[in-house]
């Protein structure tokens, strides 16, 4: 099992620094919803993935690029990584989550993740956004953890608590600012599934059943080594399609696409607001 190492981490960071000399604030993953947030960032720096020593490098999966931005948004330091990573690309836990030690190593404090995810509450719409409150991650779902393995006291603790693993302070401000816009948004628990097949009708009831409101293919790994390196997340989701199991229709992928595209503006207007409000 790969692990994360220290001295790996320090390099990447290095190379980073040796581009761009500020410290960073927030550290944002640009995954569905968030893609356009790039061009809003004033970049001091753009460093491709294939320039940062034990990054992965990305498949190309559509709408991912593969690089950091870094700079300010809403006045503040960020770095985005542009282009995220996942399991069913057959990317190692380790891999999709070493970008987050580095964001961690730039001196992020909190971390911002967005997602695309089917909707399994009937009361959410195509199109909503999910202000993520709690996840499900259980052995046969993703079931996976970038902590196993040797633990570094350096990069965190061996058993890290994961009693708020998203800040309840930031979802406040987050829902507070969609209701002030008028953007129909909720609190919910995301539950992490590998892919890339979609749910059956069977397992989409298994999943409400244990109490998730949303189901995608990444944020939970990523969340877990933030959570282990001491950030405080705020996590999204949009509801891209609804899995209602009783009501099930068949998925286009570029319907999904659409319906994020068109909820995008939404979800950049409220992360850039929360970063404009976040507490000293």
């Amino acid at each position: 099992m790969q692990h994360h190492r220290w001295d790996d981490v320090q390099d990447a960071v290095s190379v980073v620094r040796a581009r761009w000399s500020g410290t960073a604030r927030v550290g944002i993953v640009l995954g569905t919803g968030l893609g356009k947030l790039a061009s809003e960032i004033a970049a001091e720096a753009m460093i491709s993935y294939d320039e940062i020593p034990h990054f992965p490098r990305p498949t190309g999966v559509a709408g991912h690029a593969g690089r950091l931005v870094c700079g300010t948004l809403a006045g503040a330091p960020v770095v985005a990584m542009e282009g995220r990573f996942h399991l069913y690309e057959g990317f190692s836990p380790a891999e999709i989550t070493f970008p987050i030690r580095v964001l961690k190593g730039l001196g992020c404090e909190i971390l911002i993740v967005s997602n695309a995810a089917g909707g399994l509450n009937p009361l959410h719409r195509k199109g909503d956004l999910v202000v993520i409150d709690d996840h499900i991650n259980l052995p046969g779902l993703a079931g996976v953890n970038p902590l196993i393995g040797p633990n570094d006291d350096r990069l965190g603790p061996r058993f890290p608590d994961m009693l708020e693993p998203y800040d309840h302070r930031l979802q406040e401000l987050a829902l507070g600012i969609a209701l002030a816009e008028g953007i129909p948004a909720h609190r919910g628990v995301y539950v992490g599934i590998v892919g890339p097949n979609l749910e059956t009708r069977a397992e989409y009831r298994y999943l409400r059943g244990i109490g998730a409101d949303v189901v995608g293919m990444s944020t939970v790994a990523e969340v877990l080594v933030a959570v282990h390196a001491g950030m405080k997340v705020l996590g999204f989701s949009i509801v891209t399609d609804l899995c209602l199991p009783d009501a099930l229709a068949p998925v286009k992928i570029e319907e999904i696409l659409a319906v994020a595209d068109e909820a995008e503006g939404k979800l950049r207007r409220i992360v850039t607001r929360v970063i404009e409000r976040l507490p000293c």
